[in-house]
């Protein structure tokens, strides 16, 4: 199945093959969950605060199907 990512501001890193619009695709066996698709990019679990599914929040365990869209957050300190 394909997914497309977007890892956003200094997750960006992870993901080297995306496009100008941001998103990388990103072909996952059937069955993957978020955390697959975390570890095939390689990023850190402690660098993580927010993951989206198509716009909703997500979890680790949180099935992938084919065609989602998958956005992955840091924390973002600031005033």
């Amino acid at each position: 199945m394909r997914v497309r990512v977007q890892l956003f501001a200094s997750l960006a890193r992870h993901a080297p093959e995306a496009g100008e619009d941001g998103f990388q695709e990103m072909e996952l066996d059937d069955g993957a969950v978020v955390e697959n698709l975390l570890s095939r990019l390689g990023v850190p679990r402690e660098a993580i605060k927010l993951v989206f599914v198509n716009g909703v929040h997500a979890d680790p365990g949180t099935l992938l199907k084919h065609g989602d869209r998958v956005g992955v957050f840091p924390p973002v300190a600031g005033g």
